[in-house]
């Protein structure tokens, strides 16, 4: 928590959603339009409100009060990039300025109020200045803290210093902007910000949690953090204009040498490196074309050059595709080429490859890769990507080769066993597995996945999880088997996970039985048990054969299926 809260300026534009959609899609903001998201309004322009539609409504219900309403789709992306030129507006008389969200931003007043000689000057000052460039309407609030400057730009106040909780004892706790909490704080009685804030925080802490502590410190003044204000970033951009148009691939080839070599210096004058070029060329007759470059790790010079070459050379001559198809070529010749650095990170966060930070073979390989991507298509190289899951195969999912390597369910893949703790051998044969038939490798979990007391679990946990080592092949289709005990009856689990019997021999498929020599398990899964048609219930067992060979087995529906092989 911070201390005294800072005295802020913050500019909001009203009825912002509705700006963009008239920004960016030409929708006319003078006339009765709202923003939907999830069938109900979440903005709505003043035409629309006077004739009755509001936040919160349905669509159903504002289109039957307003006949002739526009519905537009709220789109945060669309209202994002339409504010951010309000904002390059505001940094124009102003330093550190913070996105609220788009429509509002806000900057410390101290110096802009120095500067232009007053509070409300510098809020004359910077709504002048946003109208005049921008073309929007805005209006300033000034008061201690975002919360409180965010309602008083609402009403166009200047609160002075040491005014704010007496600003915000009348508002209603609506102000808060937590529904929840607001309904729950009507109902007992609460109805403004001044009750809210003269309970106890002690009181507040352990009826409402942690959220309605902070919405405790807010009511009576105090912001919970400090203006997060943004670096205006840095234009990397390089452009070249060229008076002949170029129309044969080894001019562009020659001309994207020049210009690769021009951004790599410019990326490295700040100490940045780029994961994605956006390459952007104009023709002669007006013709815009554009397209993204991803790679995984560092765009050198020369990496850049061949990429924008390879480009260059399949707009201007094309590229035939699996479908055989030829895309139509430019209608006249490149006169302006753009290269745009996306992806953007610093040098030193890039981790060096095996062979260096630039390895002969790894580029080559990248070279290689990329060039069959520009040909055959992004899909046509992926690679693996461990993440989280409680079977093998949910740990896998395949990305295109440049893509971002991240895991599409949070959580480690695996944890290592802990020293002395049993588990698997990594090498099918060794005598790890436990001597009595039926004792599990590691001990049973309260979910069924492997105990784990003393250490932090991961965040978040996968309950029901595979011990490690993780097996070396994953069967892309589950193998049928059958499972006997000594006297050569089928091994069943049942529903309180209770073998049978212990399992002696294993047959896949056709084959003749192998002896089991050593087993540990089951491991419960029980998924999706709230949706009765996805719902899938199994048990999991780790067995090592007679002929070496280590198995993972799973028990479902009466069934047994060899899932994976460990190596």
């Amino acid at each position: 928590m911070t201390g005294a809260p800072v005295r802020t300026l913050l500019l909001w534009c009203p009825d912002w959603p509705v700006l963009a959609a008239e920004i960016v899609e030409g929708v006319p903001a003078t006339g009765p339009v709202a923003v939907l998201h999830a069938n109900r309004v979440v903005a709505c322009s003043e035409r629309a409100r006077a004739e009755g539609v509001r936040r919160g409504l349905r669509k159903r219900e504002a289109q039957g009060r307003c006949p002739r309403l526009t519905v537009v789709d709220h789109d945060p992306g669309r209202d994002a990039r339409a504010f951010e030129p309000v904002v390059a507006a505001v940094e124009e008389l102003a330093a550190g300025v913070e996105v609220v969200r788009p429509g509002a931003c806000a900057l410390a007043a101290r110096g802009p109020s120095r500067y232009f000689g007053g509070e409300e000057a510098a809020a004359e000052r910077i709504i002048e200045h946003v109208a005049q460039n921008c073309a929007v309407e805005s209006q300033v609030g000034i008061a201690d803290g975002v919360f409180a400057a965010g309602l008083a730009a609402r009403a166009g106040r200047v609160v002075p210093p040491g005014g704010t909780p007496a600003f915000l004892t009348a508002l209603p706790v609506e102000a808060l902007g937590r529904p929840a909490l607001t309904d729950l704080l009507r109902r007992l009685g609460v109805r403004t910000l001044g009750d809210f804030a003269a309970l106890p925080a002690g009181d507040v802490l352990a009826r409402f949690g942690f959220d309605g502590a902070l919405a405790h410190r807010l009511a009576a003044g105090r912001d919970h953090r400090a203006l997060a204000v943004r670096r205006p970033p840095a234009d990397l951009a390089v452009t070249a204009e060229h008076d002949e148009p170029i129309d044969r691939v080894d001019a562009a080839a020659f001309a994207a040498r020049a210009l690769a070599e021009r951004l790599h210096e410019r990326l490295a004058a700040h100490g940045l490196a780029c994961t994605r070029l956006g390459i952007e060329a104009v023709t002669a007759h007006g013709q815009e074309l554009h397209r993204v470059w991803r790679h995984d790790g560092l765009l050198t010079a020369a990496a850049i050059a061949d990429r924008v070459r390879w480009q260059l050379d399949g707009w201007l001559s094309g590229g035939t595709g699996r479908s055989g198809a030829r895309p139509a070529r430019p209608t006249s010749g490149i006169i302006r080429l753009r290269l745009v650095p996306d992806g953007v990170l610093a040098r030193a966060g890039l981790q060096p490859g095996l062979w260096g930070e630039t390895g002969e073979e790894r580029e080559r390989a990248h070279r290689a890769l990329s060039r069959v991507q520009g040909i055959l298509g992004p899909e046509a190289v992926v690679t693996a990507v461990l993440g989280g899951g409680r079977s093998p195969a949910d740990q896998v999912r395949l990305v295109p080769w440049g893509d971002e390597r991240l895991p599409a369910r949070p959580g480690e893949p695996s944890l290592p066993a802990r020293p002395g703790e049993p588990s698997l051998p990594a090498r099918p044969g060794e005598p790890s597995l436990p001597a009595r038939p039926g004792e599990p490798s590691l001990p049973a979990g309260p979910a069924g996945g492997p105990a784990r007391s003393g250490r932090a679990a991961p965040t978040p946990p996968w309950p029901g999880r595979l011990p490690p080592p993780a097996p070396a092949v994953v069967l892309p289709s589950p193998l049928a088997a059958a499972v006997h005990d000594a006297a050569g009856e089928p091994v069943v689990v049942s529903a309180r996970l209770q073998v049978s019997a212990p399992p002696v021999r294993l047959a896949v498929g056709t084959a003749r039985p192998v002896e089991i020599v050593g087993w540990a398990g089951p491991w419960p899964v029980d998924e999706r048990w709230w949706a009765p048609a996805e719902a899938r219930r199994r048990a999991r067992f780790q067995v090592c054969l007679a002929d070496g060979t280590a198995l993972l087995l799973a028990a479902e529906a009466g069934r047994w299926l060899v899932e994976a092989i460990y190596d």
